[in-house]
């Protein structure tokens, strides 16, 4: 089936969710929505094997957030690639965040998700044990 390049987003906010899909679509990847944690599981239960990779808001309208989401995807698929964007919860990503993941700080460039999509997918089940972090430099990270 050529769904090898689709491409699973957990966003609730309308805008960032067509911002989000253009980019991806920009670089020939299809993409589903999922505007909450519950629905994104429910759609991982049921097609999993339909996607190939996790792009996930960490703060979501519902009662689970982005870490869970991920957490529950790497239950079903241990090596899926999870993608975190976040604009308040980076600080979390060290203690809350699944191994072999990359975490974009909003706000990111859009070639920063692609190029991470293309990173973890690459990737494959290579033998990494760390994480990557890409976000615009900060004054602390500078010194």
């Amino acid at each position: 089936m050529p769904d090898s390049l689709m491409i699973l987003i957990v966003e609730d906010d309308q805008t960032i969710q067509s911002l989000v899909q253009e980019v991806l679509s920009d670089a020939c990847f299809q993409s589903a929505i999922a505007p909450s944690g519950e629905e994104a599981v429910t759609l991982l239960r049921e097609n999993g094997g339909h996607y190939r990779a996790l792009v996930t808001d960490i703060n979501l309208l519902g009662t689970m957030d982005g870490w869970e989401v991920a957490r529950q995807a790497r239950e079903i698929n241990p090596a899926f690639p999870i993608v975190y964007m976040t604009g308040a919860a980076a600080d979390q990503w060290a203690s809350h965040g699944v191994p072999n993941s990359i975490l974009l700080t909003k706000p990111f460039a859009p070639a920063q998700l692609v190029t991470a999509l293309a990173q973890l997918l690459n990737a494959g089940s290579a033998d990494c044990a760390g994480v990557t972090r890409l976000s615009w430099p900060s004054p602390e990270s500078t010194g």
